[in-house]
């Protein structure tokens, strides 16, 4: 073969090999979810993220129930890409304004941790990936189980206000509605147990119990605990913006741990779903064995936060990484 016949077989391989570049290119740009992301770009990142957890929950330390509830919150809505920090705009209410969002705040401790990261590595990590991070690091401050979780989501652009009610169970949904809204994202149903293990910690609003003691205290209820309950909420119509609350663990109530099964197996449960969780036939089983062995419990709930929190990302080119959190970028 002449010299120049192999030139251009030469140069027409080179042509196809940079034809062919962008679609492998893109691949290489989009790994989706991995474990540590940041590795090259942001060493540091979840260091930091996991320090200035440490450092918010030792001033103030229901911002860990906070972390925790903002990774269902968040993740269970079509996507986990930080649509809860957006604030409400003229077109779009914002998912943490809605009713189904009663109770959740603290999102300033959000945007402390971002302002850090963002310090060391701007425009670089994502408000969904550190929304997740430090929903992980409060469960370990709450002495809960270290569950490594991937990272590479990106920030949407748009609030999902408008279809939480398709996608977050209700406290007073049947336990068939809660099983199928989880299943939906890939949790079974010792996956949803596990889950709602997270009412261990943290307290539940006057406001949503009362319905439970007025105008007759449920039958269902531990005597016991009726006194208590009715101590702490003691108007049928409760002030919303009163802090009337219930404790949902009295024995443990900061920490993540399998107390609540044994809670909920002697009619302690505040909300109807963590009744309806210890008698229904599908999830009783699983609520005994909670109760039991701590370690079980764990174990199905970090395998139920990984699915979670892996639930239809944004990755690669799409969405945006915010400069703060409760705005999308100017240029969108």
């Amino acid at each position: 073969m002449g010299s120049s016949k192999i030139l251009l077989l030469l140069a027409l391989f080179s042509l196809s090999a940079l034809a062919l570049k962008p679609a492998f290119a893109e691949n290489e740009e989009d790994p989706g979810l991995v474990m540590n992301f940041y590795r090259d770009s942001c060493p540091q990142a979840e260091d930091i993220i996991r320090e200035q957890v440490k450092l918010l929950y030792k001033r103030h330390k229901n911002t860990a129930f906070s972390w925790l509830r903002n990774i269902f919150h968040d993740c269970a809505v079509e996507s986990c890409d930080a649509s809860l920090l957006l604030d409400s705009t003229r077109r779009d209410l914002s998912e943490k304004e809605t009713d189904r969002s009663f109770g959740l705040r603290n999102f300033r401790y959000l945007d402390t941790i971002k302002e850090a990261v963002e310090r060391e590595c701007p425009e670089v990590v994502s408000c969904a990936d550190i929304l997740v991070l430090s929903g992980r690091d409060g469960i370990v401050a709450l002495g809960g189980p270290y569950i490594p979780l991937k990272t590479g989501r990106r920030d949407g652009r748009r609030s999902r206000a408008q279809v939480l009610e398709q996608y977050l169970p209700d406290h007073n949904e049947s336990i068939s509605v809660v099983l199928e809204r989880f299943g939906a994202m890939g949790i079974d149903t010792p996956g949803v147990v596990a889950l709602l293990g997270a009412h261990s910690v943290g307290r539940t609003h006057c406001t949503k119990l009362v319905h439970r003691l007025y105008p007759e205290v449920d039958p269902e209820l531990n005597p016991d605990h009726v006194e208590h309950m009715l101590h702490k909420c003691p108007d049928a119509i409760p002030d919303p913006k009163a802090v009337q609350y219930v404790r949902n663990d009295r024995g443990t109530p900061m920490i993540l741990d399998n107390n609540y099964y044994r809670n909920i197996l002697d009619n302690k449960g505040l909300l109807i779903v963590d009744h309806q969780l210890a008698i229904d036939k599908r999830t009783k089983p699983y609520v005994k064995k909670m109760a039991k062995s701590q370690e079980y419990w764990a174990q199905e709930f970090s395998r139920a936060i990984a699915i979670l929190s892996e639930n239809n990302p944004l990755t690669g080119n799409k969405g945006e990484i915010r400069k703060q959190c409760n705005v999308v970028n100017k240029h969108h």
